[in-house]
């Protein structure tokens, strides 16, 4: 048979691959997008693939930005944001210290089923009349040279071969041009992950039947939260699924926790019988209703090329992969499949691409960097019940803050804001990473306390304020207005940060930190750590 000629070909028909393909579909009408898929569809719910916390940013762009608002909110659980109990080596989690929101935060984010979501995107997008080609793998790639199309050979039922004006990578972790091209790069983050799902699910609400510990919850329903049972060098997760599984993952610093402890479902439940025993219990219960199991070696690497004047671009991660602590997968999916379209469309009109490709790979590779910096050597602190709750609030800060901002105000590709804000922000990132640093030595003399409290994220005026504006609608100036006060804020905060780790920890943690003082109007902390 012979093939055909289309304006797209993407690579993979997951969660990059689907999402890019509608937002095409959404903002060029009459262009011709195919997806190859190399499983067959529809998939099985839950015992698919990790990925199923969502953030604000990831969380926006499947609600508005793709339209999904009505699918998620029918079909997947409303999260109850993240929550973090220090309970390393710990039964009694309700004698530890819980950091979280004791009422959810009024910016939505969801805990998707993967295969669920998967198959919905599926059938929109045949819907969308996109040629949606499940079961067909990918047996060679040529890069096409100057104007030429780029043509990719298939395997499976179908044309031996397709070729497109734009091939855009969404293999996942095959990384087919990334491999390809020699893109992979090491990033100075190294740990493992392993995960399972059960059937059945984890009430982590039932874990004390201590009354005050219950109320301190609205609803009490704690298991709808992103779980983090935290400890020196590592963290779990619970995630629950809208099916009635559970999601349990283990992460930790190759340095500290070796892979070879966690890569079996039994030397796995060893190491949390060690670690977490309250956790173990659990599944040790559930044993008969183990769905899955995978690990990974070394999960995050960087790439060096995300985009690419000669037509072809890399998105999720057939690109670059961080770290699932704050669940970034979606969020970096949508900010570069929003560079990808942009690319597309201004192609179809017959812009000259390479300034915008020269922007878009440098912005894209800050974002990254920067959300880099809050894991590559922070893993050790992860068990500190002093630091990390303040770290925890410096991170999203900085994130609703800045990044936020720019992806709900829809300004990734506003090139002049960047153009007159770029000082402003490249100041903002270096200051993230000296805390960064900062944080490390802190929790280097910190006594690490761990009281039974609760530290109610809410709490914080202007920290729920962060949050519940985030939906605000501003024009030019009001963009700017927002982000140069966040920064301000940033500023301010971080002379917050300095002087309570030194009133707790000594004088020498200001060391280094100095030009910070003059920051007016503190945000305040939180007073029962």
């Amino acid at each position: 048979m012979d093939g055909t000629t289309h304006d797209v070909v993407i690579l993979g028909g997951g969660l990059a691959g689907l999402c890019l393909a509608l937002q095409l579909r959404d903002a060029c009408p009459d262009l011709d997008v195919v997806v190859l898929e190399r499983r067959g569809h529809p998939v099985p719910a839950a015992a698919y693939k990790v990925g199923e916390s969502t953030v604000e940013i990831g969380a926006h762009y499947l609600a508005e930005t793709l339209g999904l608002r009505d699918h998620l909110e029918r079909s997947h659980l409303r999260k109850f944001g993240f929550r973090f109990f220090f309970s390393h080596g710990r039964d009694d989690l309700d004698a530890v210290t819980e950091l979280g929101v004791r009422e959810v935060l009024p910016t939505p984010s969801y805990q998707i089923d993967r295969g669920i979501f998967e198959n919905l995107l599926g059938e929109e997008a045949r819907r969308r009349g996109i040629a949606f080609r499940d079961g067909v793998g990918v047996r060679s790639i040529e890069l096409g040279q100057g104007d030429a199309p780029h043509r990719v050979h298939c395997t499976g039922d179908g044309e031996p071969w397709v070729q497109a004006r734009w091939l855009l990578d969404a293999s996942g972790r095959a990384g087919l041009l990334r491999r390809q091209l020699d893109l992979t790069r090491d990033n100075g983050h190294h740990a493992h992950a392993a995960w399972f799902r059960l059937d059945d699910r984890i009430a982590i609400d039932q874990w004390s039947d201590d009354a005050e510990w219950s109320a301190r919850c609205t609803p009490r329903e704690r298991w709808r939260s992103t779980n983090h049972l935290c400890g020196p060098g590592y963290w779990c997760w619970l995630i629950p699924l809208a099916c009635g599984a559970h999601s349990v993952g283990i992460v930790v610093d190759a340095a500290m926790h070796p892979v070879e402890s966690i890569n079996r479902f039994p030397r796995a439940l060893d190491w949390l019988a060690r670690h977490q025993p309250a956790l173990a219990r659990e599944v040790a219960a559930r044993q008969d209703r183990l769905m899955d199991f995978a690990f990974f070696r070394d999960y995050s690497y960087g790439c060096a090329r995300m985009f690419s004047t000669d037509r072809w671009a890399l998105t999720g991660e057939a690109g670059a992969f961080l770290d699932p602590f704050y669940s970034p997968g979606t969020d970096f999916i949508a900010i570069a499949n929003t560079y990808i379209t942009e690319l597309v469309r201004q192609d179809r009109a017959g812009e000259l691409l390479a300034p915008r490709v020269r922007l878009y790979e440098r912005l894209f590779q800050s974002f990254y960097d920067s959300t880099l910096a809050l894991y590559r050597g922070q893993y050790p602190l992860l068990g500190d019940a002093e630091v990390l709750p303040i770290k925890v609030i410096w991170d999203y800060a900085y994130y609703w803050g800045v990044l936020c901002q720019l992806v709900f105000q829809r300004r990734l590709t506003d090139a002049a804001l960047f153009a007159e804000l770029g000082p402003e922000l490249e100041q903002t990132r270096a200051l993230n990473e000296r805390m960064q640093a900062f944080f490390g030595r802190w929790h280097a003399c910190s006594r690490g306390r761990n009281p039974r409290a609760m530290l109610d994220q809410r709490e914080l005026p202007w920290f729920a304020a962060m949050n519940a504006t985030l939906h605000d609608v501003l024009d030019d100036r009001g963009v700017r207005a927002r982000l140069r006060d966040n920064v301000a804020l940033l500023r301010a905060l971080a002379t917050t940060i300095v002087e309570r780790a030194a009133n707790s920890a000594g004088d020498t943690l200001r060391e280094g930190m100095d030009d910070l003082a003059t920051a007016d109007h503190r945000p305040v902390l939180f007073t029962a750590a």
